[in-house]
């Protein structure tokens, strides 16, 4: 049995390990995330799913900077895990504040690919492992177009091709600093929130995330 359970590790490892290093030169047909959507598919969703590819060089950097500065601002700095903002939630959590993931923009887009969307130990422990082999095998502009590419934007709506056309009928290399910072300020819960028309949540959180980007500056996407 012990063999048994053995191979079976050893061999999805050299799966996840094979579809990791192809997936640093081949763009993913469809990810867990997305077929999770469309097996449990809400009211909220219409029967058209919404994607389109967009290399990183055709991604507005104001895009770039926003989903950056809104979710995972040592994004440059860390290994696919930021243990700075693990301890931040974990202390504001001791204040009696709602424990937060943490999660770093590796963390997410590991989880988008190939886990599942419950919050459990397991996969958050899958989700730190993949992690760090997609930082190992991938650079981070590979890890930032990819995330850019198939994050939810909307109820069936993946990636900034598609979210730019769908909230503001523009391609996403013309989308303005304050349009990029409402496409990001949708990320926590894009069911629930609008890039436009924006609800007041939006305005004040993609205020918040302008402010950020400004003082990141776009020097900070070339760390």
């Amino acid at each position: 049995m012990l063999r048994l359970i053995f191979q079976f590790v050893l061999g999805v490892s050299i799966l996840v390990v094979t579809t990791i290093v192809l997936l640093r030169y081949f763009d993913p047909p469809t990810w867990s995330w997305k077929i999770q959507r469309e097996l449990s598919r809400p009211t909220a969703y219409s029967e058209v799913t919404r994607h389109q590819w967009v290399g990183l060089d055709r991604i507005a950097p104001s895009v770039q900077l926003a989903v950056v500065a809104a979710e995972d601002q040592r994004f440059p700095y860390h290994f696919g895990i930021d243990p700075e903002a693990i301890m931040d939630a974990l202390e504001e959590a001791d204040r009696g504040k709602r424990l937060r993931g943490a999660s770093t923009l590796t963390q997410q887009t590991a989880k988008n690919l190939f886990l599942w969307s419950n919050r459990d130990l397991p996969r958050k422990v899958l989700e730190m492992g993949i992690a760090l082999l997609l930082e190992l095998f991938w650079d981070k502009q590979r890890i930032l177009e990819v995330y850019l590419n198939i994050a939810e934007f909307g109820p069936g709506v993946f990636g900034v091709g598609a979210a730019s056309l769908y909230w503001f009928q523009a391609p996403v290399d013309d989308l303005s600093n304050n349009q990029a910072a409402r496409l990001a300020a949708v990320l926590p819960n894009p069911w629930q929130y609008r890039a436009h028309p924006a609800s007041p949540y939006v305005i004040e959180r993609s205020g918040w995330i302008e402010q950020q980007m400004d003082q990141l500056g776009y020097d900070w996407l070339q760390q």
